[in-house]
């Protein structure tokens, strides 16, 4: 997860909006106190300039009078000047009397005494309104505020006006009061700002340090590591929610653990399971495979992981995702080479939580390649068997018909039928023999019966036994073992082993043909081979020919005869002696039978 910057944290802005919100009181405070406090002290100075004022103009009123009445008129003026002088006080810069006439008569200033003065609030003054407002004036270099006031003064109460009050009164101090107020009220905001933003900070880490303990512990729980715990500071609020949430660390870690060992059982049931099972998301797209699946599709669960589900199974021109999803339970995959036969059953099944809508498809797949060439192999083996006895059955009847029509009357037709008859009826007695041999074999209840016998003279035996019976166009080449050559084996089944693969070899084999024997010694077995120069076998049909009613060439076997069983037994009574039996041929030159079989068995061996 990506830091936060300093300035992007919860602990500097919080700082930042406690500094703001002092700020802001304190400026709305200072400038409400400021104003409250500058108006009320001008209040007081020109509250107490106008009593003054009141004061001064009784004072003057009745030596105003008597020199306008001019009686004692010198005097009069004297004391207006000692009046002046006396009251006076410490922030009036200017006092003075002016007559009617707008001539100073007495001031505190003695050199303006005597000279006739035209300011406006005098003038006004004199017409019996009283006049006050604050001035600036220059002093110096500096510019003083100064309040004046122009103040009638009048005959009683309502009388004439016998000449003008003025004053001037300094109110500097209280501006330069309220300039010191402001620098205090500016120094102390400062330092309110300092211990705030202390605070602030002390404050912002109590709230901020256990939220980025939290913020961390959420990283490590995230990388799956529950056992880190958050710290709780205090009881408050903060720590209530730290507490709860080490609760929820430990409630995540037994969910996990339950999570992970549920995985783990499902992990080892789906890589041991026989089946290939794979999962897709609600659009059809591979998230989960098993082992098994990866073998039977030849593709890695890493390669497969993001793919489209019939895409891997090859189903894309024939369904889409939504007929998978409402399909029959299962689909045949034919998945088979020219070399190798592979068959799948895929079943699929919704994952969907009751009505809901479908979040995904499990699709388990199943080899069924050797079930199937087993439901073949029973189709063409009751398409055999009921091939090889419609057929002499067929002849059968048509000859007794026949028989039955007045035939048999016939001397030389009759034993003709007859004979067909019985060909016909051993030919069935052998193909049922055969099979019973072989449902024998397969169902484990034939018990072969071994003896010690000589291989190399029971080979001659039966040899010299076809000799007698074969065509003279075809010679036998025997190449034998020359000494005794003992074994234990049942005789009567090795010997039928024998039978068929000669009597196979005779029949091939073309008029001036040669049958060759071979019988050898090897260290722990003995090695039989029999050669014919017949047409010989398609190098692709080799490993079938000793499959049940298989042949190479149909028509042409049914001409010579057989129940294209014997070398399906050959091969089970071989395998019955622990042995190996396997066939060499070139198409158009001959095909050689080879037979292995050990010197000496084990156990009794049981089919």
């Amino acid at each position: 997860m990506e830091k936060v910057g300093f300035f992007k944290s919860i602990h500097f802005k919080f700082v930042v909006v406690y500094i703001l919100l002092i700020i802001i009181a304190m400026q709305v405070i200072g400038v409400l106190f400021m104003e409250r406090q500058e108006d009320k002290l001008k209040d007081n100075f020109t509250k107490n300039v106008d009593e003054n004022a009141e004061m001064i103009e009784v004072n003057f009123e009745e030596e105003l009078e008597k020199i306008i009445n001019d009686t004692e008129k010198e005097e009069s003026y004297q004391n207006l000047t000692s009046l002046i002088r006396d009251l006076s006080f410490s922030d009036m810069d200017r006092l003075m009397v002016v007559n009617t006439d707008q001539q100073i008569i007495a001031a505190s200033e003695e050199s303006l005494v005597g000279r006739k003065t035209t300011q406006p609030m005098i003038s006004q003054a004199l017409l019996g309104s009283p006049t006050n407002d604050i001035f600036q004036k220059k002093v110096g270099d500096q510019l003083v505020r100064t309040y004046v006031v122009a103040k009638p003064i009048q005959k009683g109460t309502d009388g004439d006006v016998l000449g003008t009050l003025y004053i001037e009164a300094s109110i500097e101090e209280i501006y330069e009061l309220s300039r010191t107020l402001n620098e205090i009220l500016a120094n102390a905001t400062i330092i309110a700002l300092a211990i705030t933003a202390l605070l602030g900070i002390i404050l912002a880490r109590t709230i901020t340090r256990p939220l980025a303990d939290m913020q961390k512990q959420a990283q490590v729980m995230a990388r799956g590591d529950f056992t880190r715990k958050v710290r709780v500071y205090d009881r408050d609020e903060i720590g209530q929610l730290a507490a709860s949430f080490n609760d929820l660390t430990n409630k995540l870690q037994e969910a996990n653990e339950i999570t992970e060992s549920e995985r783990t059982k499902l992990r080892s049931v789906l890589s041991y399971m026989t089946d290939g099972v794979i999962a897709t998301d609600r659009e059809g797209y591979i998230i989960l495979m098993n082992d098994r699946a990866e073998e039977m599709l030849s593709l890695s669960r890493h390669e497969a992981m993001g793919l489209f589900l019939p895409e891997i199974l090859g189903l894309e021109e024939d369904f889409s995702i939504d007929q998978l999803e409402e399909s029959p339970s299962s689909l045949i995959l034919d998945y088979s080479s020219k070399e190798v036969p592979f068959i799948i059953r895929s079943s699929f099944s919704v994952i969907q939580k009751d009505d809901g809508p479908v979040n995904g498809i499990i699709t388990v797949l199943h080899d069924v390649t050797e079930q199937e060439q087993i439901e073949k192999e029973r189709r063409e083996f009751v398409s055999n068997v009921s091939h090889e006895l419609r057929t002499p059955l067929t002849t059968m009847r048509s000859y007794l018909e026949a028989l039955a029509e007045g035939a048999w009357q016939d001397e030389n037709l009759a034993p003709k039928f007859l004979k067909v008859t019985q060909t016909e009826t051993e030919r069935m007695i052998r193909l049922v023999t055969d099979l019973l041999q072989l449902s024998k074999m397969d169902n484990k209840d034939y018990q072969l019966n071994f003896q010690k016998v000589n291989l190399t003279e029971m080979m001659q035996q039966v040899i010299d036994r076809f000799e007698m019976s074969k065509s003279e166009k075809i010679s036998f080449e025997k190449h034998l073992y020359n000494k005794p050559l003992p074994v234990r084996i049942d005789p009567d089944k090795i010997i039928q082993v024998l039978d068929n693969i000669i009597s196979n070899a005779l029949k091939y084999s073309p008029d001036g043909g040669k049958v060759t024997f071979n019988l050898k010694k090897e260290a722990t077995n003995v090695h039989i081979s029999i050669k014919d120069e017949g047409v010989g076998i398609p190098k692709q049909n080799l490993t079938k020919i000793f499959e049940r009613f298989y042949r190479v060439d149909k028509a042409r076997s049914r001409e010579i005869g057989g129940t294209g069983l014997g070398l399906a037994i050959a091969s089970e009574v071989v395998k019955a002696h622990n042995g190996e039996i396997w066939a060499e041929s070139e198409y158009g030159k001959g095909t050689t039978i080879h037979v292995k079989l050990p010197t000496h068995q084990t156990r009794e061996a049981r089919v």
